[in-house]
């Protein structure tokens, strides 16, 4: 059985958790560090964009700025996502894609065996979860009683893939969309009305309030089941975190990443 690093959840702002995504999976294309699944929370909340999605067509940009909420781009492809700082768990796995059992471009394949180990965790907490594959309006999604609980958004680069994705605890949709914009929606009760139908969160399907440690040890037992691997605990190495810390400051906290898409590192 293969062995995988595991770093626990770690709690720090979105410009920092999506640095460090990006240096793992720098790390793991320049074979310093081996596959890796990582979880993180989000503090403050944060609103986190696609990599080709335009800013102000997706956020509510004063309100977020109003409330302290963090806008970070990311590095992988889908839409906006708010990030609650007490209602979500975050994974990230950054992994050769041919270790999938898939091959290089196959991302559907990718998608379907990393988002597996996700419906095995639901099976561990006690409900039946559905999976979705991506489609060209929507990236995969896990639902539970055909209301979604996580989202999922890929980049691959010389064989080697980083998935991350959402696993809501809680949810509360008012909040949500002060952040979110939709465009078709005149109202926030006219956003309220469908996202009470099509969002949900893992406490609310399984009527409990399990914590975030019994969450995130569902998730380590439905990742290892799924893919077949073991973890074993470890941490990031030094190269990792000072490519971090260079990726935080030159690109992700950078008006030219945020706004426009655009990177010098």
């Amino acid at each position: 059985m293969d062995h995988w690093r595991l770093l626990k959840p770690r709690t720090a702002d979105a410009y920092t958790n999506m640095a460090i995504d990006e240096a793992i999976m720098k790390a793991r294309i320049e074979d310093r560090v081996p596959n890796t699944l990582r979880f993180y929370m989000w503090n403050p909340s944060a609103v986190s964009i696609g990599r080709f999605q335009t800013l102000a067509d997706q956020v509510h940009v004063e309100n977020c700025k109003e409330h302290g909420v963090d806008i970070v781009r990311r590095i992988t492809g889908g839409g906006a996502v708010y990030h609650d700082s007490e209602g979500e768990i975050t994974y990230s796995i950054i992994t050769k894609t041919k270790d999938l059992g898939c091959k290089d471009l196959d991302m559907l394949c990718a998608y379907q065996k990393i988002c597996s180990g996700l419906d095995e965790a639901v099976k561990i907490l006690g409900a039946k979860a559905d999976y979705h594959p991506p489609d060209p309006k929507r990236c995969p999604n896990l639902t539970i009683s055909g209301k979604k609980i996580s989202g999922n958004a890929q980049s691959s680069k010389k064989g080697i893939l980083l998935q991350h994705g959402t696993f809501l605890l809680d949810i509360d949709h008012e909040r949500m969309f002060t952040f979110l914009r939709v465009p078709w929606a005149k109202t926030l009760n006219d956003v309220l009305k469908v996202s009470k139908r099509k969002l949900t969160s893992a406490r609310q399907e399984l009527n409990s309030d399990f914590s975030i440690e019994e969450a995130y040890q569902a998730l380590v037992k439905g990742f290892e089941k799924a893919l077949h691997v073991q973890f074993v605990e470890e941490t990031l190495t030094e190269y990792e975190q000072k490519l971090a810390e260079k990726l935080r400051k030159e690109k992700f906290v950078t008006e030219d990443w945020t706004f426009l898409g655009k990177a010098s590192v």
